[in-house]
C-alpha cells in the first residue's frame, strides 16, 4: 500500500531545491543601516497526531504543522502564534542546526524524530531586525512536545493543513505605513489567529506547493498587535 504522505514530503524536498519569491513589499524591508540578526525557524510537517483535520483539501487529512504560542511577556512578537526558532548562536553549524537546536529547546521535540528537508530563502522581518530562514522538515516519528519554558512559550500545538487551506478558515490583515495600506494572508483555525510572517511564510508555501485552494482575500481579520 502506498503512503498517502510519501507525496506531500517529496514535495517539500522539490520546493527547497527549487526555492521560491516572496513578493513582499515594504513591510519586510530593512532599515538600509540595519545589521539585521540570522535567524532560523523549523516548519515542521508530518502526522503529528492521530486527530485528522475537519475541512477535506488537496492534502492527506492527517497532515499536520507544527506552532507555538510566544509569551505575551516577550519583547518582540508577544502572544503570537509562530514556528519553534529563534536567532543563529556561535555554536550552531547553520540554519538547519539552529532551527533544530531552537524546537528542542522551545518544545521538547526529539531532533532524532526529524528530518530538515533543506532551507528557503530568507525573509526580513523588520519589527525585530532579524532575516530569518525557513527549514522545513519532517516529522519521522511521534516525539512528545509541550512548551518547555513558559517565560517564552504558552502552548505548542499542532495545525491540520487541510484546515489551514480551507477558505473558510482563510482572511487577510491590513496594515498602513507610509500612508499606504498593505494586506498580508492570515489563518483563523479553532479560535486562533495566525499573521504576520507566519502567515506569509505557510501562504507562500501553500501556493508554490500547488495546495492552496481560491478564499476570499477582502475578508479582513484584525491582527493581535
Amino acid at each position: 500500500m502506498s503512503n498517502p504522505l510519501a507525496g506531500p514530503r517529496a514535495e517539500l524536498v522539490a520546493l527547497c531545491e527549487r526555492g521560491l519569491d516572496w513578493y513582499t513589499d515594504v513591510t519586510r524591508v530593512l532599515p538600509p543601516a540595519s545589521a539585521a540578526r540570522p535567524a532560523a525557524v523549523l516548519v515542521l510537517f508530518g502526522v503529528l497526531d492521530s486527530v485528522p483535520a475537519r475541512s477535506p483539501g488537496l492534502v492527506p487529512p492527517d497532515l499536520d504543522v507544527l506552532l507555538l504560542r510566544r509569551a505575551a511577556t516577550l519583547g518582540s512578537h508577544p502572544g503570537q502564534i509562530a514556528f519553534p526558532g529563534g536567532r543563529l548562536e556561535a555554536g550552531d553549524a547553520g540554519p538547519i542546526a539552529a532551527a533544530i537546536r531552537e524546537a528542542a529547546e522551545e518544545t521538547g521535540v526529539d531532533p532524532a524524530a526529524l528530518e530538515a528537508l533543506g532551507t528557503l530563502p530568507d525573509l526580513a522581518v523588520p519589527v525585530s531586525n532579524h532575516v530569518v530562514t525557513p527549514v522545513p522538515a519532517w516529522w519521522t516519528h511521534p516525539s512528545e512536545v509541550a512548551a518547555v519554558d513558559h517565560d517564552e512559550t504558552v502552548e505548542v500545538f499542532r495545525v491540520p493543513v487541510a484546515d489551514l487551506l480551507d477558505p473558510a478558515n482563510r482572511a487577510s490583515t491590513e496594515h498602513s505605513m507610509r500612508g499606504h495600506t498593505y494586506r498580508a494572508p492570515a489563518f483563523t483555525v479553532d479560535g486562533r489567529l495566525i499573521w504576520g510572517f507566519t502567515a506569509i511564510v505557510l501562504s507562500r508555501m501553500f501556493d508554490e506547493l500547488g495546495w492552496a485552494v481560491p478564499w476570499d482575500h477582502e475578508r479582513i481579520v484584525e491582527s493581535d498587535s
